[in-house]
């Protein structure tokens, strides 16, 4: 028997995760259009954001600055470096390479950053994990097309796909299509830039949407892989664990049912068709999914290689919620776990819950995981000293790096690595907050967009160090 049984594989990645939109800032600079993202207002844990039409003056958009990646990348990714990153999770801007989405040739200025970002991690042995569109897109296809209710989009997409393939080929060997792709149903304008007006029927828009998003994902895989057969590109979703209140099958019946809404996104770029649940969904609910001819034989033939997917928390669905005390996160809402703490934006914190999905999705695909986001939003305090004592977030990773060996060593769990959300202090994409804090490394940046940009490490910077030095021996 090998003594490895209890450690995490020699090649397991661990690193850490950002998104182009909530980091690097330079929103307009050399070529870049103007994004989702960027019409994005600042807002906070009771204030929604709120998405403008166009820029307009007076408005306070975070992501025009972030914490100026851009221009800081290599210091930064100096910093990574000396934590030991095997990976860096970032993302595309979309609009760095194709202004406004349509146009036939690439902005060069914008492939010639990113040839500089992968190169610059690749120096330290660092492998680019791309996430192709991360909660952002061209502004200019939301104008001129409606976003993802038009099929043309594909095409954008392919051609996008196309290039960044062909320009990075020898550089990044992890892909993902589109971040958090479930999250459409919850927030429509975040991951595919979807305006529904009251009189239209939201769910037939959003359900046309998404498949688009199934075709452009499933062609540009197929194309990944014959640009290079040695691509491995995964989809990205939300994994929102959901636990029935009590063994009363009408609870156990509503969690399954919550579940399967979202499980549809993964099932569709695993197995490569559409689920009868769904399909009987849409018939029951009047909601008339356009296929083209040859849809269902894109979708056979454009199935992922890994699954990526976001985990931070577990919800709690009743048959009956009147009455019951609600709690939300990460866009989804539920009731409130009494066998739970929860963080300061009311996230449950569930390390156990971690274990648990990571056996349900591999049960269910046996295909291989990654999780590309996990982590704790908080407040974090400067010591008289300068120290950043942020013993909660260790405590938080500690627990959920604990649950995740269980689930490779002992459950048996294929797992390609670990990329902890917001390795440096970034914009929040729900509430568009600094205040609400993920990194290793602190960021002197504020919500009304006052600060240094200085960069600081906290505690948690040494002691993931040490995690990785280990491969998740030294907790």
């Amino acid at each position: 028997m090998s003594n490895n049984i209890d450690k995490f594989p020699d090649n397991f990645l661990w690193g850490g995760a950002v998104a182009a939109n909530q980091c690097e800032g330079a929103w307009n600079v050399n070529g870049k259009g103007v994004s989702t993202a960027d019409v994005a207002t600042a807002g906070s844990v009771n204030t929604p954001r709120e998405y403008t039409e166009g820029i307009i003056e007076g408005k306070n958009y975070p992501s025009h600055e972030a914490i100026d990646f851009y221009h800081r990348y290599k210091d930064d990714i100096k910093l990574f470096a000396e934590m030991g990153f095997k990976c860096f999770r970032t993302s595309i801007a979309w609009t760095r390479i194709f202004p406004n989405g349509d146009e036939s040739e690439p902005n060069e200025e914008g492939l010639k950053y990113y040839d500089n970002l992968f190169d610059e991690c690749l120096k330290y042995g660092i492998e680019p994990v791309v996430t192709i569109s991360h909660y952002e897109m061209p502004y200019g296809l939301v104008e001129k097309y409606g976003a993802w209710r038009d099929r043309k989009l594909v095409d954008f997409y392919l051609n996008y796909c196309n290039v960044i393939f062909n320009r990075y080929k020898e550089k990044v060997t992890y892909w993902m299509t589109f971040n958090e792709i479930n999250v459409i149903t919850l927030h429509p304008f975040i991951p595919a830039g979807l305006r529904i007006s009251k009189e239209e029927n939201k769910e037939q828009v959003i359900y046309q949407a998404a498949h688009h998003q199934f075709i452009a994902s499933a062609k540009a895989v197929k194309l990944g892989h014959e640009i290079n057969p040695n691509f491995k590109i995964g989809c990205m979703v939300v994994y929102p664990l959901a636990y029935p209140e009590t063994c009363n099958p009408d609870d156990v019946l509503a969690a399954n049912n919550y579940m399967n809404k979202h499980y549809f996104f993964s099932d569709v770029h695993v197995k490569g068709h559409y689920p009868n649940y769904m399909k009987k969904y849409f018939e029951r609910n009047n909601i008339n999914i356009e296929f083209q001819d040859g849809d269902e034989e894109v979708l056979k033939l454009g199935t992922v290689d890994f699954i990526g997917f976001s985990y931070y928390m577990t919800l709690v669905v009743s048959g009956n919620t009147k009455g019951k005390t609600l709690t939300e996160g990460n866009m989804t809402k539920g009731i409130k776990n009494p066998y739970l703490k929860a963080s300061d934006w009311g996230w449950q914190v569930d390390p156990v819950g971690f274990r648990i999905s990571l056996n349900n999705l591999y049960n269910r695909y046996e295909i291989p995981l990654f999780c590309v986001e996990n982590g704790l939003g908080a407040a974090d305090t400067i010591e008289d000293d300068g120290s950043i004592n942020d013993d909660y977030r260790i405590e938080y990773l500690r627990e959920h790096i604990a649950e995740m060996k269980k689930a490779i060593t002992i459950d048996g769990v294929e797992m390609i690595g670990y990329t902890p959300w917001g390795c440096i202090d970034l914009i929040s994409a729900s509430t568009g907050e600094m205040k609400k804090r993920y990194g290793f490394i602190y960021v002197d940046k504020n919500n009304d967009g006052t600060g240094t940009l200085e960069r600081r490490k906290k505690k948690s910077f040494d002691w993931y160090k040490e995690v990785i030095k280990s491969n998740g021996e030294n907790l």
